[in-house]
């Protein structure tokens, strides 16, 4: 069987990760007394789009998650979203015709996921989609779109959760194509969390701080963390402004704040004229974005956690980390407090912003596995592709 696995954005990778290990141990298992049946390896190709690939934001995932280095680079840039779509198409075409791969995989719900599928299916490749199911609601979301059209191709819909089996469902989706396998995000954590713990504080805010200031390390569960990227919350001066405001004027003063600094969210904070008055505040802590295993170690270590990031609800959910999500819904449901999870949604209203973070501040540390969430989702998907 010769798999084809197309990655793009950095979230893709951590994604993709266990996905790759799971087969590197089932073709070793091929060489073993103990495999009763005489099966051929699996052949995979890593595909991997080009896009966002520099030494902080790709490059560095793959050697501290053991990735190997992609076989093929379609060499494709930044863009919009119809460029990048329609140039991964067109490169990605030309792999396919040449390699007749048996499947194509493709995770998440990056624009390379939406551009593998609609590729796969024009050249007659099954294609199975890690991830499926996820809904939001919101059509307003580009990446809300590359979900809808990916589960509508794919032969196979790996999902995550039961609400997500019930969101396919609901769609028309057939039975046989849905196959409930478990979070392959949590496989990602449950192999790195050991190399995570081992880091030091101190020293990832050494690695990767963002301006010169001195500092003094916060102590573990006495700071907050913050992730913030989503166009909805950065690129309209009358939705960051206020948000900074709270964060700096009122937040830092309570707790002290590490936040992980989107190269995006800079550059609208340079231009909205709040950058620098922002690094004036010596209770604010600016680190350029980290790799996996710090921001695990951060996660872990983080009083409260405040992000606009989808895998950053799950981690919080399993870790047990109170999390306030800056968003209006969320595609990840089962992470909500409502549904058992850590999280809770504040959108950009600083009111809801300023209440839900004054409750959750003093809430305890409450891990929670959903179904499945167990470290294995990788093995199940592999063996679901073998039995097809």
């Amino acid at each position: 069987m010769k798999i084809i696995s197309l990655v793009g954005a950095r979230p893709n990778f951590m994604k993709i990760a266990p996905f790759i290990n799971a087969i590197a141990t089932y073709n070793s298992e091929q060489n073993t007394e103990h495999r009763t049946q005489n099966t051929e390896p699996i052949h995979h190709i890593l595909v991997h789009t080009g896009q966002h690939y520099d030494d902080r934001m790709s490059k560095a995932f793959f050697k501290s998650l053991g990735i190997p280095k992609a076989d093929i680079n379609l060499g494709i840039g930044s863009g919009t979203h119809a460029e990048q779509v329609g140039q991964t198409m067109i490169a990605f075409e030309k792999v396919l015709q040449r390699e007749k791969p048996d499947w194509v995989i493709v995770v998440g719900d990056v624009n390379a996921t939406l551009a593998g599928s609609v590729t796969a299916k024009k050249e007659h490749v099954k294609c199975a989609h890690i991830e499926a199911g996820l809904r939001s609601g919101d059509m307003d979301m580009p990446e809300e779109i590359n979900r809808l059209v990916t589960d509508r191709l794919s032969d196979l819909l790996f999902t995550p959760d039961r609400i997500s089996n019930e969101n396919l469902r609901k769609e028309g989706v057939e039975e046989n194509k849905i196959k409930f396998v478990g979070n392959i995000m949590i496989d990602t954590l449950e192999a790195n969390i050991g190399k995570a713990k081992q880091l030091d504080l101190k020293n990832i805010i050494v690695q990767n701080l963002l301006t010169a200031n001195s500092f003094t390390a916060p102590e573990e569960n006495k700071f907050a963390v913050l992730t913030l990227h989503r166009p909805s919350n950065v690129d309209h001066f009358e939705k960051l402004q206020p948000i900074v405001h709270f964060l700096s004027e009122e937040l830092s003063h309570d707790l002290p704040l590490i936040w992980t600094l989107h190269p995006r969210t800079r550059k609208q904070l340079e231009s909205f004229g709040l950058w620098e008055k922002l690094q004036l505040n010596r209770n604010i802590l600016f680190l350029h974005p980290v790799g996996y295993h710090e921001m695990l170690r951060l996660n872990m270590g983080a009083r409260v956690l405040l992000t606009d990031s989808g895998g950053l609800q799950e981690e919080c959910t399993v870790l047990g980390t109170p999390c306030i999500t800056l968003r209006w819904n969320t595609e990840r449901p089962v992470t909500l407090r409502e549904h058992g999870g850590a999280s809770v949604l504040v959108g950009n209203n600083i009111e809801r912003l300023r209440n839900e973070y004054n409750y959750t501040k003093n809430l305890n540390r409450n891990p929670v596995r959903p179904e499945l969430w167990d470290g294995r989702t990788a093995e199940r998907i592999v063996e679901e592709l073998l039995n097809c």
